[in-house]
């Protein structure tokens, strides 16, 4: 049964709950015997994968605890992963794991290439399904009726592929929303909600690349439907959706009028809806979704990072008492947490995935670096994140970094606190946690609010180097705020890192200037990406923009007069979640 025969079957939703509902009450009963679970994930990955050559090489069939584990292998990232990983995407058997992936995940890595991560049958059934479930359970029993039709939800992130790209071998490259669980993995449950609503395959053609395209088509047949949920994943393609809208509306409703999609044939006229819809737009002048979909109950997103700054404005944009529930902390790579209940931002640690460790954000990682178990996380400290599980990633840093909220049932509640990667022209070293936490202060000082922002290093007028930061903002600021919002974010900066406190007081680097930018301005730049060949669930909000051509597109002119000295752009790397 595939994803659109899978939702229409009644007795399939009614399967589908229950499953969701028992791998909630799993992990949630998990959570009481967290360092058994964590043992036994250990020891289940050690007599696994013994006998491939990477658990030869590094003595699985001997370890038997933690710091066994610890003294035999090295943190280490995707790159020290790489060569290991290439030779099983050629097709290479019992090199990482004792079971031969079926399909790649892709990941944009913090250099824009495309990671291979390995996906094996074991994986999916210990380590990927269980989160999995899990995470759709505060939607559907909250918010039960996006489940009582298959054109209920938008799935902005579902995108399956007829002829899907493939690593030498002939195994699928692709995303993980691409892939349909239920034939590659045996899994007919695990089709997700929206996954069989009209436009989910759809019915006219498009090139696979086509990514803005499909995106329009599917929201012309949408905009004919009573949606009541809006899955994203990535808040940006959320974000997306109000200015597409607007942006499409002239030739939605025309394609409405004459019965047409993509300039195809598709149903039949209807100048009734096409006058309703004129009718709509003429009334309120901007579209917005609560006015097409007035419906509307949850958005499904990540909610944290650079999102915590506009979602809770964007929410309104949906409808008043819609509800954002958040997406799992988790990568393409693997599960860390995942929300058991409505906690608006963090989720429990999924103790049956994979072992996890963790350090101190603000430490520097080697392969040798002392790592800290999860009972020993404490609440509102950021960390980086770690990781071990049978799919054949071996302590791997992720690359993201968590900050614990709380503990339950002995256990830490994380939310994502933004990417490792560090901006570090002169020793600031600054990382998205603390630009937020500033960025936030600063608002709310001078009672401003914005739509997004990004900065970076740049040389002022008067040859001095500072950050500039670009503001789109929600409502005008006039020049006082803008001036007096600079000055509430350097103090909020000096607060945040003691790094940047220091080279500021040192002269090295000068307060921060702001350029406010059109209030579009993000989501024109987030539509030229996507439209340049990018898949939409990888575009996501970027805080740290060294590179000056992205920066030139995003502000509409020069970043600056001078180019940056040679090491202005240490650290400067523009890494991106890589659900």
């Amino acid at each position: 049964m595939n994803w659109a025969e899978a939702w229409t079957d009644p007795d399939h939703v009614k399967r589908y709950r229950t499953r969701v509902f028992a791998e909630r009450a799993r992990l949630r009963a998990a959570l009481s015997e967290a360092t058994a679970c964590q043992q036994a994930v250990l020891k289940d990955l050690l007599e696994f994968n013994a006998g491939t050559e990477y658990g030869v090489k590094h003595r699985f069939g001997s370890l038997r605890t933690l710091d066994d584990y610890r003294n035999a292998v090295p943190l280490q990232t995707y790159a020290d992963l790489a060569p290991w990983i290439e030779r099983s995407a050629a097709g290479e058997t019992n090199v990482l794991t004792a079971d031969q992936p079926t399909v790649f995940f892709t990941s944009s890595g913090t250099t824009g290439a495309h990671k291979k991560i390995p996906v094996t049958p074991r994986f999916m059934r210990t380590t990927f399904f269980p989160f999995y479930y899990a995470a759709w359970a505060p939607l559907i029993e909250h918010f039960p009726d996006v489940l009582t039709r298959p054109d209920a939800v938008l799935n902005l992130k579902h995108d399956p592929l007829a002829a899907p790209p493939t690593t030498t071998s002939g195994r699928p490259h692709v995303g993980a929303s691409q892939v349909d669980f239920g034939r590659k993995f045996g899994e007919p449950l695990s089709a997700e909600p929206g996954t069989a609503a009209p436009w989910a395959t759809l019915p006219v053609p498009v090139a696979a690349d086509a990514h803005l395209e499909k995106m329009y088509l599917r929201l012309r047949l949408a905009v004919l439907s009573d949606v009541r949920c809006v899955i994203g994943i990535n808040p940006a393609m959320v974000a997306a959706l109000p200015h597409q809208l607007n942006l499409w509306w002239p030739r939605i409703v025309k394609e409405v009028r004459e019965g047409t999609l993509g300039g195809h044939p598709h149903g039949a006229p209807d100048p009734e809806r096409a006058r309703e819809l004129e009718r709509l737009a003429d009334r309120v002048g901007v579209v917005r979704p609560a006015h097409v979909w007035p419906h509307m109950r949850a958005l499904f997103c990540w909610t944290t990072g650079l999102a915590s700054l506009y979602l809770p404005r964007l929410r309104e944009e949906f409808g008043a008492g819609v509800t954002v529930l958040p997406a799992p902390v988790a990568a393409s790579e693997g599960p860390v947490g995942v929300a058991l209940d409505r906690h608006g931002t963090a989720g429990s640690l999924v103790v049956t995935a994979a072992v996890h460790e963790f350090v101190a954000a603000d430490e520097d990682m080697a392969p040798d670096t002392q790592t800290l178990r999860p009972h020993e996380l404490e609440p509102g400290r950021d960390y980086h994140a770690v990781f071990s599980h049978v799919g054949g990633l071996y302590r791997y840093a992720v690359g993201d970094v968590v900050r614990t909220v709380d503990v339950v049932d002995g256990v830490p509640r994380l939310e994502y606190a933004g990417r490792a990667t560090r901006s570090d022209h002169a020793g600031e070293r600054l990382r998205d946690a603390h630009v937020v936490q500033a960025l936030h202060e600063a608002l709310r000082a001078g009672g401003l609010e914005l739509r997004n922002v990004a900065c970076r290093v740049a040389p002022s007028a008067a040859g001095a180097v500072g950050y500039v930061f670009a503001v789109a903002p929600r409502t005008p600021w006039n020049e006082e705020e803008t001036t007096r919002f600079a000055g509430h974010l350097d103090a909020a900066l000096r607060r945040a890192s003691h790094h940047y406190d220091r080279v500021r007081g040192q002269g090295r680097l000068t307060g921060p200037t702001v350029r406010l930018v059109a209030p579009d301005a993000f989501v024109r730049d987030w539509q030229d990406t996507v439209a340049s060949g990018v898949r939409p669930t990888q575009v996501k909000d970027r805080l740290f923009r060294q590179d000056a051509t992205q920066w030139n597109r995003l502000t509409d002119g020069p970043a600056s007069q001078d180019p940056l000295p040679q090491n202005a752009q240490h650290g400067q790397e523009e890494g991106s979640r890589g659900h």
